[in-house]
């Protein structure tokens, strides 16, 4: 699901942007490529301490669009390149992934779970 130029991507620094919407308009919250994990099944993990209004649009609809990108990574023209990730939503507040998440960030109160349907490259 996720090529070497993700992956190289979320191991330099960069914003990553997660948009959700519900009953309100379009929300967007913010976080750091280097906060992404990737599981052995392709699911991505995002440590989450506020993300208050993504969980109450994710409760309505659970769908997010994910970016993120870096001027590090060769690109599809030159160096730079981003991603786009259409995927399904869940906050996680226990189980193994929740865990192994909470000694990698202590911070977390939760941990937002994304389930992939498509991942395109834009540059």
């Amino acid at each position: 699901m996720f090529n070497e130029s993700f992956l190289e991507v979320i191991k330099h620094e960069g914003v990553v942007s997660v948009t959700s919407w519900g009953n309100e308009n379009t929300h967007v919250a913010n976080t750091w490529n280097s906060y992404l994990c990737i599981t052995a099944d392709n699911r991505i993990l995002i440590p989450a301490a506020w993300f208050n209004r993504t969980q109450k649009n994710v409760n309505v609809q659970n769908k997010v669009i994910v970016t993120l990108g870096s001027h590090e990574v060769q690109g599809k023209m030159g160096m730079g390149t981003g991603f786009v990730v259409d995927g399904i939503a869940k906050f996680l507040t226990e189980g193994a992934d929740f865990d192994m998440m909470k000694e990698k960030f202590s911070f977390l109160t939760r941990v937002l779970e994304i389930t992939p349907e498509k991942v395109r490259q834009t540059i």
